[in-house]
């Protein structure tokens, strides 16, 4: 990888103003509709590391597509990352054919979403105007929210079998080379509830074991998802604590599914509003990713030592270098 010519920006830095385009619509041959891509990125600086932002499947319209979690992608953008914002064949903004076999959720075509913006991303530079030559294509990172989250999973290296037609699934992707998981579903089995096992089967063999690439689990100690698991709220770090390291996870105090409202501003969904919540996962997962990619940078020891200087902390961190526990 060779060295940014963007300016190194600190934890807490000021932020740069942020050039967003959409839609950018991929070609996607087989795909229901064509891949329509939100682009944020930094007005300014080269060598832009990427990441790809996977929205989750809630009851609103926008937010489930390019449109939602504005909060994370101008933040990311304002702090140097290009933002690729896919809208999945699960946004209702589609309304597709429920009849689909693969519908709802679309499970396998979200990671297949993933690897066409990697493949096409000259075509998104084009486009989007004024990022020619400015993308680092070897510093890449996945991010996704719940259903997202399963797709970051996917990505970095967890597989499941299809209960379709019982074959092991495959999605890694190795040009991803970090990740965060917020709110991202658990293991299978006896953790899901009768209507995973009726209505979404492929969760119920969801493998941690081989999930290798480097990711932030980002979990809310209240997130109970009583409709998916009957864990609780330990069912969202199964992703820490059932893959290899290195991985860190970081448990906010008080925290909902929405994390406190990581989805958009003021969305009625978010049933733990926050914007302190927000402030500190906007910090926290550009820290981890900043420092993931770039090693020398202190980012995410800086955004720790915040995390836990104050004397109302608003969650904890914890890491492992190794083997799943």
């Amino acid at each position: 990888m060779s060295k940014p010519t963007q300016p190194a920006d600190t934890f807490g830095g000021f932020p740069t103003p942020v050039l967003s385009v959409s839609p950018v619509v991929l070609p996607a041959p087989g795909r229901a509709v064509d891949l329509q891509v939100r682009v944020s990125a930094p007005t300014t600086g080269g060598e832009l590391p990427i990441i790809l932002l996977s929205h989750g499947h809630g009851p609103s319209h926008h937010l489930s597509s390019l449109n939602g979690y504005a909060p994370l992608a101008n933040y990311w953008a304002a702090h140097g990352f290009v933002v690729l914002q896919p809208t999945h064949l699960n946004s209702r903004t589609l309304n597709l054919d429920p009849s689909d076999p693969e519908a709802p959720l679309y499970w396998r075509s979200r990671g297949e979403d993933m690897k066409r913006i990697l493949d096409q991303l000259d075509q998104i530079e084009a486009a989007s105007g004024q990022l020619h030559g400015r993308l680092d294509r070897d510093r890449v990172a996945v991010a996704g929210h719940s259903m997202g989250g399963h797709t970051a999973s996917l990505l970095l290296g967890a597989r499941l079998t299809d209960p379709r037609d019982g074959t092991e699934v495959d999605l890694s992707e190795p040009r991803i080379k970090a990740g965060v998981l917020l709110a991202a579903p658990g293991r299978g089995g006896e953790a899901l509830t009768d209507f995973v096992h009726d209505n979404y089967p492929f969760f119920s063999t969801t493998d941690f074991s081989t999930m290798t690439t480097p990711a932030l689990v980002v979990a809310g100690d209240r997130d109970t998802s009583a409709h998916l698991t009957v864990r609780g709220p330990r069912w969202h770090t199964d992703p820490y604590f059932l893959s290899p390291g290195p991985k860190s996870l970081l448990t906010l105090f008080g925290a909902e599914h929405g994390l406190g409202g990581v989805s958009g501003y003021d969305v009625a969904e978010t049933t733990d509003e926050s914007p302190e919540r927000v402030a500190a996962v906007q910090r926290l997962t550009w820290a981890y990713l900043r420092t993931t990619l770039y090693p020398e940078a202190l980012a995410w020891k800086e955004a720790q030592d915040e995390l836990t200087s104050g004397p109302n902390p608003i969650g904890r961190v914890e890491s492992k270098s190794t083997l799943a526990r």
